[in-house]
């Protein structure tokens, strides 16, 4: 499955003096959403790193619709959206508990080798797995 859903409760530090969520805490929800939809299919950051493959992001972009506030519990849905011959891309929505739309956000990220730097495939395992997905 290409989809992906977590919840996560905002804390109190991840807030502005209104109680709203800081602009740039977003960013951090979709790399925990981007995270665990990948150890979901049985691919871990860890793993990877530990076999040489980096996967940092080279672009994100986000769409503020509502705040997210102190203490409410969100909803983040996590979407593959494409899998190419060296990026993987995904798109997010975030909800809150009465199910409104609050931000939505799209980051694509590049497999690099971490010796030379440079862009590469996903390795056999990664792709394997996730061509498998529907």
């Amino acid at each position: 499955m290409k989809n992906h859903q977590m919840q996560i409760r905002v804390r109190y530090s991840e807030t502005d003096q209104m109680r709203v969520v800081y602009h740039g805490n977003y960013a951090q929800y979709f790399e925990i959403g981007r995270v665990e939809w990948l150890r979901d299919k049985g691919i871990s950051y860890k793993w990877m790193e530990e076999n040489g493959v980096m996967l940092p992001v080279v672009s994100l972009t986000m769409n503020y619709k509502k705040p997210a506030r102190y203490d409410e519990l969100l909803t983040l849905k996590t979407i593959m959206k494409k899998l190419s011959t060296v990026k993987i891309e995904f798109d997010y929505e975030l909800y809150n508990e009465k199910e409104e739309l609050l931000t939505t956000g799209n980051s694509i990220l590049v497999f690099v080798d971490m010796k030379t730097g440079k862009p590469i495939g996903p390795p056999t395992y990664i792709s394997e797995l996730l061509n498998r997905i529907e």
